[in-house]
């Protein structure tokens, strides 16, 4: 017979964190530390990159998992150590490949096409990493943005190629460090993604190059303008505008598996025009063939999917299993 602890366990293993929460107290009411650590699992899941690292997981979380999970945290404020994801996007995207994974195992298609959709907006940042040194950190940017003759956040200048939007983020990301804490995350918020793109087009679609980008070293010019090439088109592939017909963007349908399948075919196609884009092409073994390589090409680094959410649920599946003493709470 199927017992209540077997359904804990595969609630566990199939990543519903707010089930098994809601669930384990009245199966497991002396294992205080499961709701807490699905807490922290479904923040994970949902992407929720602002509340990673809480306090309030000191107590609960393994110390390796809080770890890990800081590595993907946005800071909250300019001052704020460790940086996170404005360190390195490459544990972040780890993340998000695994839970577009998991999403896909569920056939929770809304929310894999929002993760998607979170990837492409920030994949220009992946692509900056190696020649900025961080990950769009705004405390960090190069002097040479603000060279002489640079155009870059310069409103209003009709000789430079960002959109309005972009320009706004470009001239508020050089001076958001010295902003206070609300500030930084209205910033955050709104307009980073922007700033991603911008960069994106200063190095491989911009008419008339200004100086901004004379800080970049001459040996990696060409590799950096061909996979932000590619990251800049990736936003605008059959997979990322399928977002566009669920209820997360602006429309009330929600694509099958066969949809998304189909889509991400085309994009492969679409992307298929130089070295770094051809490696969407790969079969590693990902639902969607080729992801983990396309942003690995990307970020001219190694990237898979990560373990994080699997090791949560490992743990919280050794936490139900563990047997509780009298006077023992797991």
């Amino acid at each position: 017979m199927y017992s209540p602890l077997e359904m804990l366990t595969d609630l566990a293993r199939r990543h519903a964190f707010a089930d098994l929460g809601a669930l384990a107290p009245r199966v497991l009411p002396e294992a205080v530390v499961v709701p807490a650590l699905c807490e922290f699992g479904q923040r994970l899941l949902t992407l929720d990159a602002e509340d990673f690292a809480t306090e309030g997981d000191a107590r609960f979380v393994p110390g390796d998992l809080r770890r890990r999970a800081r590595d993907c945290h946005m800071p909250q404020t300019a001052r704020e150590q460790p940086r996170g994801a404005l360190a390195s996007l490459r544990p972040a995207y780890g993340l998000l490949l695994e839970v577009i994974r998991v999403r896909w195992e569920r056939r929770e298609l809304s929310s894999m096409m929002a993760a998607v959709h979170i990837a492409g907006e920030y994949l220009p940042l992946l692509a900056f990493e190696p020649v900025l040194g961080h990950a769009g950190d705004p405390a960090l940017w190069p002097q040479g943005l603000r060279a002489e003759g640079s155009r870059f956040g310069v409103i209003g200048d009709r000789e430079c190629d960002h959109t309005k939007p972009e320009q706004s983020a470009a001239e508020r990301t050089l001076r958001v460090a010295q902003e206070p804490p609300t500030g930084w995350r209205a910033y955050f918020d709104r307009q980073h993604s922007q700033l991603a793109g911008a960069l994106a087009t200063c190095v491989a679609r911009c008419r008339k190059p200004c100086t901004a980008m004379d800080w970049v070293r001459a040996a990696d010019r060409e590799s950096l303008a061909v996979r932000c090439k590619v990251a800049l088109a990736f936003a605008e592939t059959p997979l990322v505008r399928l977002r566009h017909a669920t209820p997360v963007g602006h429309g009330f349908g929600v694509p099958s598996p066969e949809e998304v399948l189909d889509a991400w075919t085309r994009t492969r196609a679409q992307l298929d025009r130089n070295d770094v884009g051809k490696q969407a092409s790969q079969d590693d073994g990902f639902p969607l063939p080729g992801l983990p390589s396309l942003f690995s090409a990307v970020a001219a680094a190694p990237l898979e999917p990560s373990t994080l959410l699997g090791d949560v649920a490992e743990h919280l599946v050794a936490l139900i299993e563990r047997p509780l003493t009298p006077g023992v709470r797991a």
